[in-house]
């Protein structure tokens, strides 16, 4: 592939999403026509169907109680419409406990219906949402499943020779429907930096080197962001060696990418991002299938650029900036050896005990460029670090590492509205990290590897509030669910961007 072709598929990761469907959405206050209507239930409550003909009512009020339907949460009913009513086929949909009925709840459910009805080929459809109740507005619950609709849609199929071109239109029917639009584009703006971690996780490495990602970062200037790029020379001269290291042994180096987005002048927050475009490992080689899913290990730097772009195009008033240390972890003369000591900008050396630790080794001196240039008043670094995060807390949950209790709580609330829930692990086993001949070690002699990873981070911290958030085995999903398709899922931009706008 030519860098050219190269280019255009960035060129569409900035604009949106490379998949060629994409939903369209509608919000109006009456219910619009359509082929496909899909109607909803509470749980141990009866349908609202006064609004239906008399035989379309007859024939699905039968068929909940043939079927004895209870309005459980994503349950669902589907059915042929009589032939002369408005609508071709009728989904009923469970909503469950209304009192428990939020946002995380309606994305999850606006993900799987959106599945249910690709699968069914229902290109129209309209949604009878006026009158349901829950903990939200009628317009935000509406808005919350249209953006897990649209969350789902997305694929990234540009290596298809016949990419799926299948379209749905959604129509729904809300109680206040300028509030809902206005609802939804908020949550729009949001998708725009999903999508775009999520086409740069899942391109192919050696379509996704440091180079690339760094002029994918370029792009975000048309928004208003500054973007700075360090190169291997610069890197080195800041005495960036453990960044610089790393990226040694691949013909393209190290980057530093910086991208700033100054929506307000309040002291800033970093966002410090592991970019690791490829990691075999270098000699401490990576071995078994899991290899191949190495691409995704820039997936810490993607969310964080996607971060900022999200607060870019919705014009937040928030002052972020995203610090992405770039490299491929590869094998060659040039590479680093087991035993290597490098010397970090903190001005702390490290003994290369593994070269497969390497994230936290371009993290280390991200940090530092963070604190020291943008003097930031919360750093959150994000990474997919380690596999023994996925032994501790699965892929459900990402793990979260600070000594701010206060930090931990927002992170902790603000998962759980965008179903990107975080997990708190503990620091310590700072004993761990002893070097004979240098002040660190890159990697724990024993101990929990996660909390070690994440002590190790600590030291370049500095006296920054700071966050560190572990998402090895979030950021790429083999198996399509809820409001997240297989492939890369930008975990983190929904999580980051729910904590920003909500605690500004």
């Amino acid at each position: 592939m030519s860098l050219t072709t190269r280019l255009s598929i960035v060129a569409l990761a900035i604009a949106g999403s490379t998949a060629a469907n994409a939903a369209t959405i509608s919000f109006s206050n009456k219910l619009q026509d359509a082929n496909t209507l899909v109607v909803f239930q509470a749980a141990e409550q009866n349908a609202e169907l006064g609004f239906l003909d008399k035989d379309t009512r007859k024939q699905l009020s039968r068929a909940i109680k043939s079927q004895d339907f209870a309005g459980e949460y994503g349950s669902t009913l589907e059915l042929l419409a009589p032939i002369d009513s408005d609508y071709e086929r009728i989904l009923l949909v469970g909503l469950g406990d209304t009192n428990v009925l939020g946002a995380s709840e309606m994305a999850k459910l606006g993900g799987n219906i959106h599945a249910h009805l690709e699968t069914k080929k229902a290109a129209d459809v309209a949604l009878a949402f006026d009158g349901i109740k829950g903990l939200l507005p009628n317009s935000e619950l509406a808005a919350q499943f249209a953006h897990g609709a649209n969350l789902r849609d997305y694929t990234f199929e540009v290596y298809k020779k016949e990419p799926n071109t299948f379209n749905i239109s959604y129509h729904f029917d809300v109680e206040n429907d300028q509030q809902a639009k206005e609802q939804y584009q908020q949550l729009a703006y949001i998708q725009q930096g999903v999508f775009l971690a999520r086409d740069l996780t899942s391109e192919v490495a050696s379509e996704m080197t440091p180079v690339d990602f760094a002029n994918a970062a370029k792009q975000l200037e048309q928004y208003g962001v500054e973007v700075t790029i360090l190169e291997p020379g610069q890197i080195k001269a800041l005495g960036m060696g453990a960044l610089e290291g790393v990226g040694r042994g691949s013909e393209h180096g190290s980057r530093l990418v910086v991208a700033h987005y100054k929506g307000s002048n309040d002291t800033p927050i970093a966002l410090v991002g592991k970019g690791i475009t490829f990691d075999s490992g270098g000699y401490s080689i990576k071995k078994g299938p899991s290899i191949a899913r190495m691409k995704s290990d820039m997936a810490g730097a993607a969310a964080v650029l996607g971060t900022v772009k999200a607060m870019a195009v919705a014009k937040a008033e928030v002052n972020v900036v995203a610090v992405m240390g770039m490299a491929a972890n590869m094998v060659s003369q040039y590479s680093i050896a087991p035993g290597d000591v490098l010397r970090t900008a903190e001005g702390l050396s490290v003994e290369v005990v593994n070269t497969d630790a390497e994230g936290r080794l371009v993290l280390s001196d991200a940090m530092w460029y963070a604190r020291k240039h943008f003097k930031p008043e919360i750093m959150v670094d994000v990474a997919t670090l380690t596999g023994s995060k996925i032994g501790a807390v699965g892929n459900e949950y990402s793990a979260i590492f600070s000594d701010d209790d206060y930090l931990i709580k927002e992170f902790t609330a603000a998962g759980k509205n965008v179903n990107e829930n975080v997990w708190r692990l503990p620091l310590g086993y700072k004993e761990q990290l002893a070097s004979d001949i240098a002040d660190l070690q890159n990697l724990g002699k024993s101990g929990p590897g996660a909390t070690t990873a994440a002590t190790f981070l600590q030291h370049f911290a500095g006296d920054t509030r700071w966050v560190h958030l572990d998402i090895a085995g979030n950021a790429l999903s083999l198996e399509p669910k809820n409001e997240v398709p297989a492939g890369g899922t930008g975990y983190g931009v929904r999580l980051l961007s729910e904590w920003i706008l909500s605690s500004k």
